[in-house]
């Protein structure tokens, strides 16, 4: 890791680490700002005592950042163009990355200090795109241009349609478990079950239930936003110290030759299927000569990005042997294939066979450019761990009492966190960053609801303005830090 930084300005290199503390206090906060969520049904209801709650959960965090793997980490990346990372000064790179984390620190404290389970993901997602529209717009390059689109529409519907579906399967669990058991005790709030049984702690099944699903929630939580604190750091990296990051240095010479494979498969795919693509990529009218000075991606300039990558890896065995330039050019190529394969895969008229091919050559395309170093999962990891184990208090109250009229029954806690812990598990099979806190604290009001409970209405409507205002917010928040800081470094 030491030798990564090594030849580095004693500036960048102070910057550097200064900016990799930031992201580690993001993802501390982040630890004890949507971790509470995972383990406010488990202490609200008694089934574990708060101390080892927060504890295991925050082992189960850490467990999570460690086997998550990085596909939500480069779902975050790929928000901005990859343009803006590589092509900017250091000074811009900076500037870039200390923008949208003090953007993001600074809404995340001050929800958590009013105990609104706002979404750390919102937060995170809106700062970047503040940078992108901002960089877009100092700059002179088209909106449009100035943050990958596709992908945020992508990350916006799986953010917008995983609290719907949160509401909506917790609530048919609880309808579920009604018809099933209707006389049972788990349908007691913890205040009835100490009343009328008293007994402090739910039944023992119930309580094995509300434990194991708590510590799912936290695993496939520690999963999904451990992945965004990875995507944050690979994006302080490749801004500020590219020619060490671009490219996976550790790259074997099979993996290397893999790559290189790819691009040559590819090439041999699009020429299978030029009756369907000919026209969309150009094909055959173009000549190796035709990549302009200034590299953009275009479907219609496929064939000679092609012939250049394949002239770029021809006899490398090592990343390390190429020049930093040279590193990123290359990821720059296999970034803009990986982007027109995506366009290519939604095209109609490709048979379903041809396209789970494309999908195969895309993972080969970007095995040595999507990958994070061990030491930035370790790091992410501990950081979230960590903050897991303080300050949950504040949002345990607002998800156990103040959402519903009535306090939650031991069965709407399962429900909502069975329905979380699945939800959140799917989008991370799909690398898809969703919120644990809206899909928990939407679950928690969808049983609240069948069970005929009634809603908070001054509870729910801080929610949903929280909802409501995290983007445009922290789009306009991190926006206008990164043109004051380019002002800054001129």
């Amino acid at each position: 890791m030491i030798d990564l930084f090594s030849g580095l300005d004693a500036w960048v290199l102070v910057s550097l680490l200064l900016a990799l503390t930031f992201v580690l206090a993001f993802e501390f906060i982040n630890g004890f700002h949507d971790t509470a969520n995972a383990v406010a049904t488990v202490i609200y209801t008694k089934a574990m005592p708060p101390h080892l709650a927060v504890f295991f959960s925050g082992v189960f965090n850490f467990l999570g950042v460690l086997l998550g793997g990085v596909g939500v980490a480069y779902a975050i990346v790929h928000l901005l163009p990859v343009e803006l990372l590589i092509n900017v000064n250091t000074g811009h790179g900076l500037a870039m990355v200390f923008s949208l984390l003090a953007a993001a620190i600074a809404w995340n404290l001050g929800t958590w200090y009013f105990g609104i389970p706002a979404s750390s993901s919102h937060t995170l997602i809106g700062s970047i795109l503040g940078v992108g529209l901002a960089n877009a717009l100092i700059s002179d390059i088209p909106l449009g241009e100035g943050v990958n689109w596709q992908k945020a529409i992508d990350i916006g519907m799986s953010l917008v349609l995983s609290p719907m579906a949160g509401f909506a399967v917790a609530a048919l669990v609880l309808i579920g478990l009604k018809w099933w058991r209707p006389l049972s005790k788990m349908h007691k709030t913890p205040e009835q079950r100490r009343k009328l049984d008293d007994k402090k702690h739910p039944p023992f099944w119930n309580r094995l239930v509300l434990v194991m699903s708590a510590m799912g929630v936290s695993f496939v939580h520690g999963s999904n936003d451990g992945q965004k604190g990875i995507g944050l750091i690979m994006l302080v990296l490749i801004g500020i110290v590219p020619s060490q990051f671009v490219l996976d240095l550790n790259s074997t010479t099979y993996q290397i030759e893999r790559t290189r494979d790819a691009t040559l498969h590819l090439s041999q795919f699009y020429q299978r299927n030029e009756a369907t693509l000919g026209e969309f990529l150009a094909l055959g009218k173009a000549k190796d000569t035709d990549l302009p000075e200034q590299f953009s991606c275009n479907p219609q300039q496929t064939e000679p990005t092609i012939a250049a990558l394949l002239d770029s890896l021809q006899g490398v065995a090592d990343y390390r042997s190429l020049t930093p330039e040279k590193r990123v050019e290359v990821r720059r190529y296999l970034l803009c294939l990986d982007d027109t394969a995506k366009k290519v895969g939604k095209l109609p008229g490709l048979e379903k066979r041809e396209k789970a091919d494309l999908e195969k050559l895309r993972k080969d395309l970007t095995a040595t450019t999507e990958y994070a170093p061990f030491w930035v999962i370790l790091a992410v990891a501990l950081a979230l761990g960590l903050g897991t184990m303080v300050g949950w208090k504040r949002v345990v109250l607002t998800i156990g009492e103040k959402i519903g009229k009535q306090g939650m029954t031991y069965a709407q806690g399962m429900s909502a966190q069975i329905t979380a812990a699945c939800a959140i598990g799917m989008a991370n099979i799909f690398s898809l960053p969703v919120s644990t806190t809206h899909v928990l604290s939407s679950g928690v009001a969808g049983t609240m609801v069948a069970n005929k409970s009634g809603l908070q209405g001054g509870t729910v409507k801080t929610i949903l303005l929280a909802w409501v205002l995290t983007l445009p917010a922290t789009v306009g928040l991190s926006a206008t830090l990164f043109w004051l800081a380019t002002k800054f470094v001129g």
